[in-house]
């Protein structure tokens, strides 16, 4: 891969933001990179609207912003001078992307201004809407046929699943809870004692029964995706991996993420020649 000083700014950006799935995007055809960068720094925006604040109502405007850009887009309006916007506005005029399965991202959000994200099927709705509503998005500009959609958008909700399970203890450093609060519950604890503490084995049985549900939506979705959309789910493979980590009998939700290595990165570069995720 590339070093970061010598990509172009906005694949930089998009590096930094989310090496998943930017290494994903090195299959991508080349006309289509910078949309994909784009739609990456996008949903890296969107992530951080919340935790960028400690006042919900600041990160609603935040939200906001996203969602008056692109309705600016829509009409041609002239672009928001930002690192991210501008090139987004840049792929929706061109139509490479379309701003109608950009709205659903920005509106799924907004759960996370709540205190809590109240149920299993609301949190799994929320995967949907976000990381879900990225791999449709990413689909379509790369050409993906309508068929495929659904299948991307069950991919992008495991990847999002699996990257919020992978990361539910460094969001507890962070004072927040992504996690469903009815299980938490039915496990005997909450979600302000969960982002205060995550350690323990409730919280464990809570992960992993999320990731055992999105182990099985990875394995129903699992199957053969367009050549030039591979890009689009190539995230999978690293998702499939971190769904095992989160299974596996030592897992400890408080302790540090193991690194991408070579293994992994050899895992997505054999994806996306073969084409199968």
């Amino acid at each position: 891969m590339p070093e970061t000083q010598s990509l172009p700014p906005l694949a930089a950006l998009a590096r930094r933001a989310d090496p998943d799935r930017f290494l994903a995007s090195l299959f991508a055809a080349p006309e289509k990179r910078e949309a994909i960068w784009a739609l990456i720094g996008f949903d890296h925006e969107l992530a951080r609207a919340v935790p960028a604040t400690s006042q919900m109502m600041t990160a609603l405007i935040r939200l906001q912003w996203w969602r008056d850009m692109l309705a600016e887009a829509e009409v041609g309006a002239a672009p928001r001078q930002h690192e991210v916007a501008a090139p987004l506005h840049a792929a929706i005029t061109a139509g490479v992307l379309d701003a109608a399965d950009l709205h659903p991202m920005i509106d799924a959000r907004e759960i996370e201004t709540e205190e809590a994200i109240p149920s299993e099927e609301a949190f799994f709705a929320w995967a949907r809407g976000t990381a879900g509503g990225w791999a449709v998005a990413a689909g379509r500009a790369l050409g993906a046929p309508p068929e495929a959609l659904a299948r991307l958008q069950s991919i992008g909700t495991v990847c999002g699943v699996a990257a919020t399970l992978r990361g539910a203890g460094v969001a507890a450093r962070q004072g927040r809870c992504l996690l469903p609060e009815d299980l938490l519950v039915s496990a005997g604890t909450t979600p302000h004692e969960v982002a205060h503490d995550p350690r323990g084995p409730a919280v464990k049985g809570v992960v992993q029964a999320l990731a055992r549900r999105a182990l099985t939506m990875a394995d129903e979705a699992r199957s053969a995706i367009p050549r030039p959309a591979m890009a689009a789910a190539l995230p999978l493979v690293l998702a499939r991996r971190d769904l095992g980590w989160l299974l596996s009998p030592g897992y400890d939700v408080a302790q540090v993420p193991p690194p991408r290595g070579l293994g992994a990165r050899l895992a997505v570069s054999w994806a996306g020649m073969t084409g199968r995720v």
